[in-house]
């Protein structure tokens, strides 16, 4: 029996977990392993300063937002706060993962499959062990549930009301070798966002620098769309189609949180479970993190109290602090 089970290893769940095992409570930390998020990277500095992130997990620091208009004028913007660090989330979220169980979690890989209850209305829940799908079905029962778990959300299907609507974007990106020196199409301290039609026709698409690498990708909410031929249209443009490409990532992103992230019981969401994902910028991870903090609060209130109506905390507190991002 645990007090707290966390599904899924990303920065909400990674938070969540650290949180809960430094405030006493017997935590577990169940990730999918070596699987990376497609992700631009990009952290703001209130993050590494509230979530103290050190330096040398920060691959880049980007000063600078070249905006690309859907006519192709281009317009430098400077970054508020003075730069933004950028992350590869491989590296990052084993950090996390990492940090969490210096903390006490103990951390669990496999797959979570399938939420029930026992004879006592306990959470029970199952999971295939190891880096297969087909690996042995394992049990376990917990006090609290923090279900974050990612976009797509099987911990949300199975225990929110409504989650199962959630819409998304289907993104897409290739991590290249970056160009050895700067140009008018690329910048080691400058992110691109082009906003333009044939490259995403209703999201944007992307240049991020990490460094040694870069991260071009694209987005969409149409079906159909070709997101690899979009990307491979973006790198001819900029003169980078003949970069090594070192991986190709997809997964979907939500845009707008969940009207509801708990059950009312046991069960509380973070995270892109949450649906906690920036519509005009994509930045996730400080609201992934935010929101795996506030859900680690709304459990410690829920089991010191005795009181379930606390989880509804954490979507109230994000949505007071953070609201108006998703208008």
């Amino acid at each position: 029996m645990f007090d707290a089970f966390v599904i899924g290893g990303g920065p909400s769940g990674a938070t969540a977990a650290e949180d809960l095992a430094r405030a006493g409570y017997r935590v577990a930390l169940l990730d999918r392993a070596g699987r990376i998020k497609p992700c631009g990277g990009a952290i703001p500095p209130r993050l590494i300063r509230d979530f103290a992130i050190p330096d040398h997990l920060i691959v880049a620091k980007v000063n600078t937002a070249r905006m690309v208009s859907p006519t192709g004028r281009a317009v430098d913007i400077a970054i508020e706060g003075g730069y933004v660090g950028m992350v590869d989330r491989d590296t990052f979220d084993e950090f996390l993962r990492e940090r969490a169980a210096q903390a006490g979690a103990e951390r669990r890989v496999g797959t979570f499959t399938q939420f029930s209850r026992d004879a006592d209305g306990v959470a029970t829940l199952t999971y295939t062990e190891g880096r297969s799908r087909h690996g042995a079905l394992r049990t376990v029962k917990a006090r609290m549930v923090v279900g974050a778990d990612g976009a797509l959300s099987p911990v949300a299907r199975q225990c929110i009301k409504g989650a199962h609507r959630a819409k998304h974007v289907f993104a897409y990106h290739e991590i290249v070798k970056s160009p050895t020196v700067d140009s008018e199409t690329f910048g080691h301290d400058r992110v691109d966002v082009y906003y333009t039609a044939p490259l995403s026709p209703d999201f944007y698409a992307w240049v991020f620098p990490h460094g040694p690498t870069t991260s071009i990708g694209t987005g969409t909410f149409q079906r159909g769309f070709g997101l690899k031929e979009a990307v491979a249209k973006l790198r001819a443009d900029t003169g980078m189609d003949a970069l090594e490409t070192i991986r190709r990532e997809g997964a979907p992103i939500p845009l707008k949180p969940l009207p509801r992230w708990d059950n009312g019981r046991d069960v509380v969401l973070a995270g892109d479970a949450a649906g906690v994902v920036a519509p005009a910028s994509g930045e996730g991870i400080f609201y992934a993190m935010t929101g795996g903090r506030l859900a680690a609060e709304a459990v410690d209130d829920a089991l010191r109290t005795g009181n379930a109506k606390a989880l509804r905390q954490a979507r109230r507190r994000f949505m007071r602090l953070h609201g108006v991002v998703f208008l």
